[in-house]
C-alpha cells in the first residue's frame, strides 16, 4: 500500500462489498464481450430493469461476433423499451469493428476508448474488471459516494466534474485490488450512498464521511439546473385493412430513427377531441398518453381508422409487427388496446 494513504476509504468499502454485494451474471466473468453488453445495457438504466435485457442479448448474441453478424431490426427489437436507442446501435457498430479488427476487444483503456459509443466509464469498466488495469470507474454512483464522503461541491454536469472525481478515485484506489474497489464504490452508492433518504446511521463510512458530518447529505452531489423540457403533441393515425395495420419506419434524424411507428400528425399545441373527430372521423381515439424523454415530454394520441386512402409505410400482420422495434409508447398502446393478443 501507499505509505502517503492509509486507504482507510478503499478498505471499508471492499469490506462492506464483499458481504453486502449482489450476485450479477456480469460480475462472474471476465470476457469483456459480455462486461461490454451490461455496461451498455446499464448506462441510465437500473439493474433490476436491465439484467432481462441483459440475460437476452447473451442468449440470442453469445458472443461478440454473433452480434455483429445480426441485422440491426433484430439488435433494436431486442433493445425496444430501454430507450435511447443510439446505445443499441452503437453496441452494433462496436460489435462489427471489434470483428473487423481480429475478434477480441483491446485489452487496456486508450484503446477501448477508441470504439463507437464507449466512453470513458465504460471503458474503465472493462479495462479493469476484465484486464485488471488501475483505471477508476465514474458513474453517476460514484459521483455521489465520492462527493458526499470527501464533500466535493464541483457540480457534476461541468467538464471540470470528471476530472475532479477520475482524480479522487484514483487517490484512492489501492491498485493490487483496482477492480474490487471500482465494483464496491459502484454497488455502494447503488445500494447504501443511494440519491433519496439514504441510511446513514448504519453507514460504514459515517465516522469518515464529510457531508454526514456537516448534515449536506441532501445536498450533495452539487447538480446544476435542467434545462427546460421541450413539449411535442403527437396524433398517430392508426390505419387498419382486416387484420394488418400501416406502419411505417421513422428515418428522419429525430428521436426513435429506425424504429417504427404509425403515420404522424404532430402540432405545437394539443388539440381537442372534438377537433380530431372532426377532421380525421376517427372508430375509435385513444386516452392521452405521456411519454417522458431525457430534455422532451410527448403527449399522443391515436386514433384507429379504417380509412386507408393514401397510407403512409406498409401494412403489417399482428405477428409480424410483434417483431418489429418499436419505440414504448407504441407498444404501450398496441398492449393496451390488445392489439397484439
Amino acid at each position: 500500500m501507499n505509505k502517503k494513504n492509509s486507504y482507510f476509504f478503499a478498505e471499508k468499502i471492499i469490506d462492506w462489498y464483499t458481504e453486502q454485494k449482489r450476485n450479477l451474471p456480469w460480475r462472474n466473468t471476465k470476457d469483456p464481450y459480455k462486461v461490454w453488453l451490461s455496461e451498455i445495457i446499464l448506462q441510465q438504466t437500473r439493474v433490476a430493469q436491465g439484467l432481462p435485457y441483459y440475460n437476452r442479448f447473451v442468449e440470442n448474441f453469445p458472443t461478440v461476433r454473433s452480434l455483429a453478424e445480426a441485422k440491426e431490426q433484430d439488435v433494436l427489437r431486442l433493445w425496444q423499451g430501454l430507450g435511447y436507442y443510439s446505445r443499441a446501435r452503437n453496441l452494433h457498430k462496436c460489435a462489427k469493428v471489434v470483428v473487423a479488427s481480429g475478434g477480441t476487444f483491446p485489452d487496456n483503456f486508450l484503446d477501448l476508448r477508441k470504439l463507437p459509443g464507449v466512453g470513458d466509464y465504460t471503458a474503465a469498466a472493462i479495462a479493469s474488471f476484465c484486464f485488471d488495469e488501475a483505471v477508476p470507474v465514474v458513474d453517476g454512483n460514484v459521483y455521489r459516494v465520492l462527493a458526499r464522503v470527501f464533500n466535493i461541491d464541483v457540480p457534476i454536469q461541468t467538464p471540470k466534474a470528471r476530472q475532479t472525481f477520475f482524480d479522487k478515485a484514483k487517490q484512492e484506489m489501492p491498485v493490487e485490488q483496482a477492480a474490487t474497489f471500482n465494483q464496491a464504490i459502484m454497488e455502494f452508492g447503488a445500494l447504501q450512498c443511494v440519491f433519496k433518504n439514504p441510511d446513514c446511521e448504519k453507514c460504514v463510512l459515517k465516522k469518515k464521511c464529510e457531508a454526514w458530518q456537516h448534515q449536506r447529505v441532501e445536498q450533495l452531489p452539487v447538480k446544476e439546473k435542467k434545462s427546460k423540457t421541450r413539449n411535442r403533441y403527437f396524433y398517430y393515425l392508426v390505419k387498419k385493412k382486416g387484420k394488418a395495420i400501416y406502419m411505417k419506419q421513422r428515418i428522419e434524424k429525430d428521436i426513435w430513427h429506425g424504429l417504427y411507428d404509425f403515420e404522424l400528425v404532430e402540432t405545437e399545441k394539443e388539440k381537442k377531441e372534438k377537433e380530431l373527430v372532426a377532421k380525421y372521423n376517427p372508430q375509435k381515439i385513444s386516452k392521452v398518453y405521456k411519454h417522458l424523454l431525457s430534455h422532451q415530454t410527448i403527449y399522443a394520441r391515436f386514433m384507429l381508422t379504417s380509412n386507408v386512402n393514401k397510407p403512409q409505410g406498409k401494412a403489417y400482420t399482428l405477428k409480424q409487427i410483434e417483431a418489429l422495434p418499436k419505440p414504448r409508447l407504441i407498444l404501450q398502446y398496441l398492449q393496451d388496446e390488445e392489439i397484439l393478443e
